[in-house]
């Protein structure tokens, strides 16, 4: 058997050293020594990196069969469409999240679900003990569960396990737990997260098992450990919202096997995590008349068309008005506010000016610019948007509204949901003049100044 050392390999020019310090000695970067470890001579590292597989021999890509992957349901309606339809064979999934937020409830109900129809799961928990695990399935209604439990943090025996019970899917919580004894650093450390990341995921494409690993958040709420992490997998899970609300969003930041940017909407209940069927829901208001500084959003989350109401709320200020927003972006809504009083002539220079995104949804299209602008016009002015009136686009420095993607599809979505009176760039206007789809009545416009007009002639 091949004995192995401890090394500290560089970060920026891959030259290593024997020991730790503070300043490479190859290149002269500081603080870039990272620990790893390497096979003596008489082994070879290119044994402990061997291939996964007998190498191919060079073939066309238009010779190459190319097959559907084929994707296990977990049950849960909602995590398979952020999974892209279900779990793959041999993929590796990462899910992220701030603490008590529901990462471990929601994959242990998955696995759970799995279980029941016939696959077989591990739960593999260096969290909590084999108790805690079944407490927590008791307490979520999960009766009688025949899902394996280890709890265990070593990797060596982890993979023991995984290769003798040969699982179809298996969930490690979490990784910043896990560590490897070649390795002398403590678990959660760059190293040891990337070394046992990496075992995993080889693990997992050489014996067809499905691993989920459960990752840690800094205080920003970005994954902890190293960026390589987030490349070495599959699938990267995020999961959003307020852990004082009683509702979840788990979005698909990466996903080789399905859309990107995908979102599922769970609620939390004494049962444990449960899909909302009709999420546009929770972000709509539940005002019995129209208020100033309220508009309806028809955004694009992954595949969904979302109804999400944007709230305004634009104040009397001091010499030094504030910006603020929650669910979009500060610098843009700087900037709208300038082309506001530029092509528009509407002026918020000496006013407080807040902006809401209702639900604890996170919006990052551009498409949602005019409903931003609309919703601070109308409390600017104290003037109330229509009774069922959505509106979506792009606004340039030009103050043109440039058209959104799928508008058509978010049409619909409005119009099913009983909204009747819409303002849409024209590019996303039905085709053919049509100014009427399926009781939604439509006004195209090309710039702000006329989306503004629109509004003062339906008020």
């Amino acid at each position: 058997m091949a004995k192995e050392k401890t090394v500290y390999a560089c970060t920026e020019c891959g030259g290593s050293s024997p020991k730790w310090q503070g300043k490479c000695p190859h290149c002269g970067s500081w603080n870039t020594l990272i620990e790893g470890v390497v096979e003596s001579a008489n082994g070879g590292s290119r044994n402990r990196f061997a291939s996964l597989a007998p190498a191919s021999e060079i073939a066309v890509l238009a010779d190459i069969e190319a097959a559907e992957v084929a994707r296990t349901p977990t049950g849960i309606g909602e995590l398979d469409r952020v999974l892209g339809g279900g779990i793959v064979e041999g993929g590796v999934v990462l899910i992220g999240g701030d603490p008590g937020i529901g990462k471990s409830t929601l994959l242990l109900q998955a696995l759970d679900g799995l279980q029941r129809a016939g696959v077989p799961t591990l739960y593999v928990t260096g969290e909590e003990s084999g108790a805690q695990v079944a407490l927590r399935s008791r307490r979520l209604g999960l009766d009688h569960s025949q899902v394996k439990v280890l709890a265990e943090i070593q990797l060596e025996k982890i993979q023991a396990t995984i290769a003798a019970q040969q699982p179809a899917v298996a969930v490690i919580d979490s990784i910043q737990t896990v560590y490897s004894d070649q390795l002398t650093s403590a678990p959660g450390s760059v190293a040891q997260v990337r070394e046992c990341a990496a075992h995993l995921t080889r693990a997992a494409k050489s014996g067809g098992t499905t691993i989920v690993l459960v990752g840690h958040v800094t205080k920003e709420g970005a994954l902890a450990g190293p960026r390589v992490l987030e490349h070495m997998v599959d699938t990267v899970l995020y999961f959003e919202g307020d852990t004082h609300s009683s509702f979840r969003l788990v979005r698909a930041i990466k996903n080789r096997f399905g859309a990107v940017n995908e979102i599922g909407v769970f609620a939390m209940t004494e049962k444990g995590l449960k899909g909302v069927a009709n999420p546009s829901a929770i972000f709509l208001s539940q005002h019995s008349e129209p208020v100033p500084g309220s508009c309806v959003l028809v955004t694009l989350e992954g595949t969904r068309p979302m109804l999400v109401e944007i709230q305004a709320l634009v104040d009397s200020g001091g010499p030094s008005p504030r910006r603020l927003s929650v669910g979009l972006d500060r610098d843009r809504l700087a900037m709208l506010l300038a082309v506001l009083h530029r092509h528009a002539g509407v002026a918020c220079l000496d006013q407080d000016v807040f902006v809401n995104a209702v639900g604890g949804v996170r919006i990052s299209e551009p498409a949602a610019d005019l409903a931003v602008m609309l919703a601070i016009t109308s409390s600017l002015r104290g003037r109330a948007l229509p009774k069922g009136f959505i509106a979506f686009g792009e606004v340039g420095l030009a103050g043109e509204v440039r058209p959104a993607p799928r508008g058509q599809e978010r049409l619909r979505e409005a119009a099913k949901l009983g909204f009747s009176v819409a303002i849409v760039p024209k590019a996303n206007a039905p085709k053919g003049g049509a100014r009427e789809l399926e009781g939604l009545t439509i006004h195209p416009v090309e710039r702000i100044e006329q989306a503004l007009d629109v509004v003062r002639e339906l008020a």
